[in-house]
This record gives structure tokens, C-alpha cells and sequence, in this order.
């Protein structure tokens, strides 16, 4: 049913395009049409059916999977690609007959306008996109909610945890609205991650011709049920069936008895030497789908996680001993007392929910793996490194970018944009003005859930307000991105320590709010290259958040009430894959640096003060890398050193292992560099809708098991797939080797 659109133009033939008028970027001139077609329905109810139902499908799917040992992510591609038949299907069955309703000015509407078009699609999608929350799976202040309940023990109310939820992501959207002429209007800020789903719109929707046909009997339709379909019943198999095949690490079969074999071979605790999988949510898991990622970024994930593990790692741990390493896993997200014992962080929480200085005093420092050690070093690298090589690689760009979009001509797709109704700005000034006012009673009226103090909510407000222009013109000109959680955090950690709870409250606001401004331009700029009416973007992402992050924040009540034990893998059975791995860092985030604080961890008080100078390594290092350039211009592969790539290779671990790294690249390199090369019509015609098809399977299938066996605890027992055993059959690659730390299933040296 159609409700909303453009006034109906008359059909007429496209004019010549003035050469003035065309993108000045060329990746743009190559991949987004010059012409548009306002007449096109978009407030369809295919729209609306095929959008909502996506939206509340990923957010529940996203959420559900966020708690499991193997977090996958469905994205909007997913949906993409799974609605077009049925879009393509409702066209054809719905009735086309017209009708009138009460109120609506005598307007003729159809539950069936026409053929199903692009930008339905479009606006699908976008709706798809806010239910796995931009990309990031599901709302990123849900994760304040679980490690209240289920690591802290405490409680939040419900009305308390829908206001953070809601008001953290849609304070972006304010920021977003008053900065949008600057960076989506302009031909010169061309968002480049954008141009990937226009060539994917434009490869579904755009007539084959009989030569893109030739050689292959299976339409993309039909590919994609069956790949759904065989990935839906494989997935029972390492699922439930024979677990070991989620991460077969044989070298700790073949060393059942050796601590450093299994911290070489385990890919789940240890440098995943030798380890594979058959699971495709551990290919996919946290650093999403490999088949949509380039080789080249491929290639650069691969070099830094090698480097950082398989050679940093090794010599400081075995080699040096780093920080006393031994003496604790070599590969952890916990925190661990001075004798390598679990630190109980429960013991130095006080009835306040502060730190209880005392308590603190008898257990002594935090201390970390060594791997969690050097993330955080890497951490501060990357940060730095992200603001120096952008300065020096793209400052000119950026500088001429941004000076040219502000004195240029409009572009073609801007003057084509001239024909649909712009959002007026007090919508973003009212939706900013009430979204502060909300945010602001729920830090004095309900302070108790939330502790940060109203001045922290402006301060980080201010902060995200204050890095979304710039942040979101280097996106928009290089489709990097630098994040703001490290360093909301350490200022927060500095200011108010001992509050952990208002340290993850002042870095949503601080963090996630610019994220989502970012998010918000990019979908924006998304909208205007599809020439969709702005007042419909803006409507379908704003009702889309509101809905997928109620939807996100029900999912996770209900699971951390149903599920006992959740997020405790030490009191989860061995099979569990309820151990909620993205939490448990956030937890350990929100300890370091809100209940102790940066000064008894990297400051005078703590172990870790050295790793302060990643900050000054990072920020030098692109400047070593352009000096060279510069010496030698003729050696073009120094400039593809990229060192925030490098750096930042390892950002996700841990959570994430060594086996969705190596599984990632490995599958990443047979389809984007084997088959892309080899078999180019095969991979331009499937790669998307195979990626889409296994997620759809294992994401439904995995539902389907936790309904069939997981509420009533149904499960095998044999060596494949046994409650009281660990499936990766690595029970020591969590064990210390110094002499004379004894830990609970471990040798003691």
C-alpha cells in the first residue's frame, strides 16, 4: 500500500547530462546511475511488510547470538538479498486494485503499486540495517544491561535500560541532521563503503543479459534457498550433533598431555597453530562475512594478526616473560590476582556498587594475559597511528575535499535530490533537544541504575558532538574510521573512578553516539546516490531503531533470565556456548577503566604504566612510513603500508580467537582472491548471495536448536559433543607455566 511519496511528475526523456555536473570522484562516475525516476512508489506495503519484519527478525537473531561462544552477525545483506524474490513475489500476487481510506484526502492507495523496485529495496535494507544495529550485531548499550545483571549480579530497571538503550543511538541522529549538508550534500564527500551496496542493488536489480546468463541453469533465487537450505541442516551437525568440528584443533589431540602444545594448537584459548573449522559462525563470527570483504583489506588483517601473533606474541611471552606472563594464560579476557588465580571482582564491589578501596588493597593489582596486555598497547597504537596517517595520506585530500564541496556546484545527484521534499532542520533540533531532556532525567532521576552524574552526560555529549565533523569527513573521503571508546573511557576512568557503571554510560554517550551520527550520514549518503525521498530515510531509520533496540533490549531479559549461569563459563557445562565472549571483555573494560581506574592500572599505581608510550610509537610510526615515501617515491608498495590496519589487525581480540582469524582469511582468500580471479562471472553472479544464504542457515537453525534442546537441556554424550567436556579437547591451554603456580586443572611446574 503505497502512503507516501514524491508529487507524481511527468514521464519525460532524460535531458543531456552537463559534464559539470558529474561526479568529480570516479569510483562515483563508475558505480551510481545519473538518472532517477521520481514517479517510483516507495512508501509501499511491500515496503513496510518485507522492512519490519526484517528489522525485528535481525534484531532478535542478533541479539540471541551476541551471548554465544561464536557471536554471528546477520547483516543487511542477509536481507538484501533474501527480500528481492520476495518483493519480486508480492509484485506478483498481490491485488492491484485501488481504494480509498477515511482521512487520507481522497488519495488513491494499492497494497500493490507496481513492478517491486530499487528503492523499496533500498529503504528495505535500511530498516535491515538498524536491526543488527549498524553492523555492530545489536545495541551497543545492551551491553551495559548484561554485565549489570549477569557479571555485576545487580539490577536495572527495565524503563532505565530502554531509555539508555534508545537514547545512546538516537542522540547520533540529532548530531547527524545538523551536520548533514556538510558531508552527504557535497559531490566531494563520496562515503566509499556505500558504492559496494550500490553495485549489489544495482547486480540484483538490473535486466541480465543473455551473456551473464550463459553457462548457468540456476537462477540467483534458487541458489540461495538451496545454500540457505544445506546450511541450515549442516549446522545441526557441529551445532549439537558433533560440536569438536566447531574448532578442530588436532594438535592438542595429538598432545593430550602438553601445556605449550595446546597453547600453540588450541584455537579457542591459545595461537590456534593447525586449527580449523567446520562451523561457519566461526568463520563469520566478529569479523563478519569474508566473502564481502576485499582481498587487499584481507591481506592486511592477515600480516598484522601473523606479526602480532605468531611472532610479538611468542617473544613476550616465552621469551621474556613479559609482565610476569607466564604466571596466567597466554591468551585470556579475565582478570587474574598476582598468583594467577581468577581475580573475584564481586569481592571489591561495595553495597554502593563502587570500588571498596579496603578490599582492593587485601586481593592486590589486576593483572592481565598477555595477550589482553598488548590488545590494549595495540589499542593505544591504532588510535594514534589512525590521526597521524590520515594527516599525512589524506590531509591534502581531505582539505581539498572539504573545500571543494564547500565551493563547488552541486553534482547531478545532488540536483536530482532537488525534486523530493528535504527533512526540515527542527525535526533534528526537536529529536536532539528531547533526546538530551530524556537522558539527562534519566541520569538525576534514575541515577541509581546509571550513576554517571548529569554533567558527565554533557561532557560526553559535547565530545561526540565536538569529533562527529571531523571523524565522519575522514569517513566520508578515506572509509576510515577512528573510535572514540578508548579514549571516552580512559578520560572518564580519570575524572570519576571507582563508578564502573558511569564509565560505560559516559563511553556509550561519548562513543556510540558519534558511531551512530556516522552510521546515520553514511545510510544517508546511501539514500541520496539511490535518490530515495530524505523525509523516508529518516522515518525508516529512526522507527527502525526504536524498534530493533526494544526488540534487542526484551531478547536479552528474557535470555539472562532464562538461561542459568549465563555469561559464567567457569559454571556453564563444558559445551555451553552461552559464555557470552563480547560481554565478558566489556565487563573486564568496565572494571580497568571505571571500577579501578586507568591510575591503578597504566598510571603510577598499576603494572601496566609503560604501555602509555603505544601512544607516541603509534603516533610516529606513519610518520617514519611517509618519510620514506618521500625519500623514495619510486617504491610504490612503502605507501601501502597502511600502519592503522596493521596496528588495529587484532582490535576484536579477544574477544575473538586465533581460529576465527585463520578461518576468516582462509575463506576470505579462496573466494575473494582464488575464485574472484579464477572464476570472476561465478563469483560476480553468487559470492553475495552464498555469504547471505549461510548466515540465513545458521542463524535459523541455531534458533531451532535452542528451542528443540537447549530449554530442556537434551544433550549427547560421547566425545564429540559432551556436556562435562570441553568439544575443543584444549583443557591446558588455559593453564599457566611458571614454577610453582598452581591453578585448579592444572600441572604445576
Amino acid at each position: 500500500m503505497e502512503v507516501q511519496g514524491p508529487a507524481k511528475l511527468l514521464p519525460q526523456e532524460d535531458p543531456p547530462i552537463d559534464e559539470s555536473e558529474l561526479s568529480p570522484v570516479e569510483e562515483v562516475r563508475l558505480t551510481v546511475p545519473n538518472t532517477d525516476d521520481p514517479n517510483l512508489p516507495v512508501w509501499t506495503f511491500r515496503m513496510w511488510t518485507l522492512g519490519l519484519v526484517s528489522c525485528a527478525l535481525l534484531s532478535f537473531l542478533n541479539q540471541f547470538f551476541s551471548y554465544r561462544r561464536q557471536p554471528l552477525v546477520i547483516t543487511q545483506i542477509t536481507v538484501l538479498v533474501a527480500t528481492l524474490p520476495l518483493g519480486r513475489l508480492m509484485a506478483s500476487v498481490l491485488p492491484t486494485a485501488k481504494f480509498r481510506l477515511p482521512g487520507l484526502g481522497g488519495r488513491e492507495l494499492s497494497l500493490n503499486p507496481g513492478p517491486f523496485n530499487m528503492k523499496e529495496h533500498v529503504l528495505i535494507s535500511i530498516f535491515a540495517n538498524a536491526g543488527c544495529a549498524f553492523g555492530n550485531g545489536s545495541a551497543y548499550a545492551v551491553g551495559i544491561v548484561n554485565i549489570i545483571k549477569a557479571f555485576y549480579g545487580r539490577s536495572i530497571s527495565f524503563g532505565a535500560a530502554w531509555i539508555l538503550i534508545i537514547t545512546t543511538q538516537v542522540l547520533g541522529y540529532g548530531w547527524a541532521g545538523l551536520l548533514r549538508k556538510y558531508v552527504v550534500e557535497p559531490a566531494h564527500m563520496w562515503w566509499p563503503s556505500t558504492l559496494v551496496q550500490i553495485s549489489l542493488f544495482r547486480t540484483l536489480h538490473e535486466k541480465e543479459t543473455e551473456e551473464d546468463k550463459a553457462g548457468y541453469k540456476v537462477s540467483r533465487a534458487k541458489f540461495f534457498v538451496i545454500a540457505m537450505v544445506i546450511s541450515f541442516l549442516w549446522y545441526l551437525v557441529p551445532g549439537y550433533l558433533f560440536q569438536s568440528l566447531s574448532s578442530i584443533s588436532w594438535v592438542c589431540w595429538a598432545f593430550p598431555n602438553s601445556v605449550m602444545a595446546q597453547q600453540i594448537g588450541s584455537g579457542l584459548n591459545g595461537l590456534g597453530v593447525g586449527a580449523l573449522t567446520l562451523d561457519w559462525s566461526a568463520v563469520a563470527s566478529f569479523l563478519l562475512s569474508p566473502l564481502i570483504c576485499p582481498f587487499f583489506a584481507i591481506l592486511n588483517v592477515f600480516v598484522g594478526f601473523a606479526l602480532i601473533m605468531y611472532v610479538v606474541i611468542p617473544i613476550a611471552y616465552w621469551g621474556l616473560n613479559s609482565y610476569n606472563a607466564k604466571t596466567f594464560p597466554i591468551f585470556s579476557s579475565d582478570l587474574f590476582t598476582a598468583q594467577g588465580q581468577e581475580y573475584n571482582i564481586t569481592l571489591i564491589v561495595n553495597k554502593n556498587f563502587q570500588l571498596d578501596e579496603v578490599e582492593y588493597a587485601k586481593l592486590g593489582r589486576i593483572h592481565l594475559s598477555m595477550f589482553f596486555t598488548l590488545t590494549y598497547g595495540f589499542g593505544f597504537a591504532t588510535i594514534a597511528s589512525t590521526l597521524s596517517h590520515v594527516a599525512l595520506f589524506y590531509g591534502r585530500e581531505i582539505y581539498d575535499r572539504y573545500r571543494a564541496s564547500s565551493e563547488g556546484k552541486e553534482d547531478i545527484h545532488t540536483k536530482l535530490m532537488r525534486n523530493y521534499k528535504d527533512i526540515p532542520q527542527w525535526w533534528f533540533y526537536i529529536l536532539l533537544g528531547v533526546t538530551i531532556i530524556v537522558s539527562l532525567i534519566l541520569c538525576i532521576v534514575l541515577k541509581k541504575d546509571v550513576q554517571m552524574p548529569w554533567w558527565g552526560l554533557l561532557f560526553a555529549a559535547a565530545l561526540a558532538f565536538i569529533f562527529t565533523l571531523p571523524i565522519s569527513i575522514i569517513t566520508a573521503t578515506t572509509n576510515q574510521t577512528p573510535g572514540l571508546n578508548i579514549i571516552t573511557e580512559y578520560i572518564m576512568g580519570v575524572i570519576l573512578p571507582g563508578h564502573p557503571i558511569a564509565n560505560v554510560c559516559f563511553k556509550t554517550y561519548g562513543y556510540m553516539s558519534m558511531a551512530q551520527a556516522i552510521s546515520f550520514l553514511s545510510d544517508f549518503k546511501l539514500g541520496h546516490y539511490m535518490k530515495i525521498p530524505p523525509r523516508s530515510m529518516f522515518l525508516v531509520q529512526f522507527i527502525g531503531t526504536i524498534i530493533a533496540g526494544t526488540i534487542n533490549l526484551g531478547v536479552a531479559w528474557w535470555l539472562l533470565d532464562s538461561i542459568h549461569n549465563i555469561c559464567h563459563k567457569n559454571l556453564l557445562p563444558a559445551n555451553s556456548p552461552w559464555t557470552c565472549p563480547g560481554d565478558r571483555v566489556f565487563f573486564d573494560a568496565s572494571v580497568i577503566w571505571g571500577l579501578v581506574g586507568p591510575k591503578r592500572i597504566f598510571g603510577s599505581e598499576g603494572n601496566y604504566g609503560a604501555l602509555n608510550w603505544f601512544f607516541l610509537g603509534g603516533l610516529l610510526g606513519p610518520v617514519v612510513v611517509w618519510l620514506l615515501h618521500k625519500s623514495f617515491p619510486k617504491q610504490s608498495w612503502i605507501s601501502l603500508i597502511n600502519l592503522p590496519v596493521l596496528l588495529g589487525a587484532t582490535a576484536v581480540m579477544p574477544p575473538a580467537t586465533a581460529l576465527n582469524y585463520n578461518s576468516w582469511i582462509i575463506m576470505g582468500t579462496i573466494f575473494n582472491f582464488f575464485v574472484f580471479r579464477y572464476r570472476k562471472r561465478w563469483w560476480q553472479r553468487y559470492n553475495y548471495i552464498l555469504s547471505a544464504a549461510l548466515d540465513a542457515g545458521v542463524a535459523f537453525m541455531a534458533v531451532f536448536i535452542y528451542f528443540a534442546f537447549g530449554m530442556e537441556d537434551r544433550n549427547l554424550h560421547w566425545w564429540g559433543s559432551n556436556p562435562d567436556v570441553d568439544p575443543e579437547h584444549c583443557g591446558l591451554a588455559t593453564c599457566p607455566t611458571e614454577k610453582g603456580i598452581s591453578v585448579d586443572g592444572c600441572p604445576v611446574f
